[in-house]
């Protein structure tokens, strides 16, 4: 387990071994002592999360609030309209991509529309086996393990994205948000207005929406890296700083400035080293590290 420090907070983090068998979804473990209203911030990715500890998450947010496990839709925290807190907190976070939620969850990510909802809501009494399981689990090994054959196994039963809508994402996720909607129909051979409705049932969000997202996320891990607002916002597709500027505030409530202290963001290259940003790009922490 590797440490990161943050202010007065103090959390473990551990990744899987190897990467996981199932493409579209990352996993890591946290173990955090006292947790006081973390800002969420808008990620282009499903969030799931698997509590099996001493305390219980508490999430708040505009639609009321949440405890336990929890699944968040992409895109979770506008506006910074939402903060997690808790005590003694154990978890396996798990970010799933868009186009591969759908089966794993059971329900399309239209359905969370951006919101967090109890992971209840969606699985029922088997969420209290799955955190049985987990705290039973003797490492964090068998944890991810046990995550992993759960999501497999849905995964496998579940109804997947349609081949446009993924290649559609991909295309966006592999160009950081810097494509033109209006061309993705064509790439993928459907009417605009087809793919437009495929896209937001499947996805959850229209494409254009998810094409600010994921150019955002790009953009604030690198304000998370130290780079200046100026470059960030020439070398991310933005017309100018001022535009930056406001997509930073409309995401997240606050300035390119503050968002570079975010934790929510700057703990990510330890829990997803290469791999955690739909980008794919990793940003170095700037806090204290100690590993374990």
């Amino acid at each position: 387990m590797r440490t990161f420090a943050h202010g007065g907070a103090t959390w473990g983090v551990v990744c899987p071994p190897s990467p996981g068998r199932i493409a579209g979804v990352t996993m890591a473990g946290f173990r955090v002592g006292d947790l006081d209203a973390l800002r969420i911030v808008p990620h282009p990715a499903v969030t799931l999360l698997l509590e099996f500890g001493a305390g219980s998450p508490v999430v708040d947010g505009a639609a009321g609030r949440c405890r336990g496990s929890v699944v968040a839709g992409p895109g979770l925290g506008a506006a910074g309209a939402v903060r997690a807190r808790g005590v003694d907190l154990e978890c396996v976070q798990v970010r799933l991509s868009p186009v591969v939620a759908r089966s794993v969850l059971g329900v399309s990510p239209a359905g969370l529309a951006g919101s967090v909802v109890p992971l209840e809501d969606l699985w029922g009494r088997e969420v209290s086996r799955i955190r049985e399981r987990l705290a039973e689990a003797s490492s964090w090994d068998q944890r991810f393990a046990l995550t992993e054959a759960l999501l497999a196994r849905r995964h496998g039963a579940g109804p997947p994205a349609d081949p446009e809508v993924a290649r559609a994402w991909h295309r966006i996720v592999a160009g950081r948000g810097l494509v033109r909607v209006d061309d993705l129909a064509a790439e993928v051979g459907w009417s605009r207005k087809r793919l437009w409705s495929r896209f937001g049932s499947q996805v959850g969000l229209p494409p254009k929406r998810a094409v600010r997202l994921v150019r955002f996320d790009h953009a604030a891990h690198r304000l998370v890296a130290g780079e200046g607002a100026a470059r960030v916002a020439a070398d991310t597709g933005y017309t100018d700083q001022s535009h930056l500027h406001r997509d930073v505030m409309a995401f997240t409530g606050t300035t390119p400035r503050a968002v570079a202290a975010e934790p929510f963001l700057a703990v990510d290259d330890l829990a997803w080293p290469g791999r955690g940003a739909a980008d794919g790009a990793r940003t170095p922490v700037r806090e204290g590290l100690v590993r374990n």
